[in-house]
């Protein structure tokens, strides 16, 4: 895999991911997971109750989805045998919440890749993550990819 290959891509809209469900189960298993148990998260009757009008997804939960939606975009990309490994999230904002049974999906264009060194590339890569029938998206991010060559 040199850099001329990732180079080449520069630009490159990846496209739309598959839609995804969030839903309560998962929104529950990632409050236990990570000790935040807010209620606008648990707790459908309380949340109910708030301008969000019932519980909704931590913004980390929904970050933590890109890798799962963005790799079959990205896959049809990478070289056999290449490793991709997530190096940060550059610009990261959350502007509406994901709430329980909203549909997601993951828009990606790769805004650059730069060789670090022989067989190691960094993809920088613009995504959007959407809601299904909002205008605004969950969260816009830079996220970083280091792809790493078979040795």
């Amino acid at each position: 895999m040199s850099g001329n290959h990732w180079q080449g891509l520069t630009g490159q809209n990846l496209g739309a991911s598959d839609w995804f469900q969030m839903d309560q189960a998962r929104i529950n298993l990632f409050a236990e997971a990570t000790l935040d148990d807010q209620f606008i998260h648990v707790d459908p009757v309380a949340a109910a109750e708030t301008p969000f009008g019932g519980t909704i997804a931590h913004g980390l939960l929904t970050l933590s989805m890109v890798p799962h939606l963005l790799y079959p975009l990205l896959a049809p990309h990478v070289p056999a045998g290449s490793t991709s490994v997530n190096y940060g999230i550059d610009r990261l904002r959350f502007l509406v919440p994901v709430k329980n049974s909203d549909r997601i999906r993951l828009l990606a264009e790769i805004s650059s890749a730069e060789e670090k060194e022989p067989g190691r590339a960094l993809l920088r890569i613009a995504i959007t993550v959407e809601i299904e029938g909002s205008e605004k998206p969950a969260l816009v991010a830079e996220t970083l990819v280091m792809m790493m060559a078979p040795e």
